[in-house]
């Protein structure tokens, strides 16, 4: 079971504030699980492994030197945008899914957290009006609807950044078959965290 000494073995820079945070999402994951069902039960133990280190393996591909907003479309439970937000404090986050439900789980934990960085919103993609440095997804959709959905959020330079599992064959080639000016960048999760977990997850950039 991963566990708070993992995420730091990983990234070992963390200041007091952000390893407190990291070490409060546990229990307050935990307490909300259990009056809105927003990560599976079995999953609930394995919230620092499947959840919070999954979410951070963007940080370990993608460069957010110049990112100053990121846009988290489906965000469920908070992921990626949470443990995103603590990693980079400076950093505005928003965080949108259509279930309300997920998001009065997301907007508690932010506040619990005292992450000033994160707005949560319940709505759907196509709603969302503004641009973005980075959009974000963790297994939404296929990768040309959801580019169609967000592709009014981005600017020139911005970057499409999801977190996918299993063959995505298919899937990229419709994508750059639609988008043959896009350049899609895979990554494979595995490369930086070696559990069996990451062995099918990818990070994939769009450009």
């Amino acid at each position: 079971m991963v566990n708070i000494a993992d995420i730091l073995k990983h990234f070992p820079d963390l200041n007091a504030q952000q390893q407190k945070q990291f070490e409060a999402l546990y229990p307050l994951y935990k307490e909300w699980n259990e009056k809105i069902n927003v990560i599976s039960r079995k999953d609930i133990d394995e919230l620092y492994l499947r959840h919070v280190l999954h979410s951070l393996s963007i940080a370990r591909f993608a460069d957010f030197k110049n990112c100053h907003s990121v846009l988290d479309i489906g965000t469920g439970g908070g992921f990626p945008g949470i443990p995103l937000a603590i990693l980079f404090p400076e950093i505005q986050f928003h965080l949108v899914d259509s279930i309300g439900k997920k998001i009065q789980v997301v907007a508690a934990i932010a506040e619990a957290l005292g992450l000033k960085n994160v707005k949560a919103e319940q709505a759907r993609a196509e709603q969302i009006q503004g641009k973005y440095d980075v959009v974000t997804c963790r297994a939404v959709t296929q990768l040309v609807d959801f580019y169609a959905w967000i592709a009014k959020n981005l600017k020139p330079d911005s970057e499409v950044i999801a977190l996918k599992g299993g063959d995505l064959v298919d899937e990229i080639h419709a994508f750059r078959k639609q988008y043959p000016k896009k350049k899609v960048q895979v990554h494979e999760i595995s490369s930086v965290f070696e559990n069996p977990f990451f062995e099918t997850k990818k990070v994939l950039i769009i450009l």
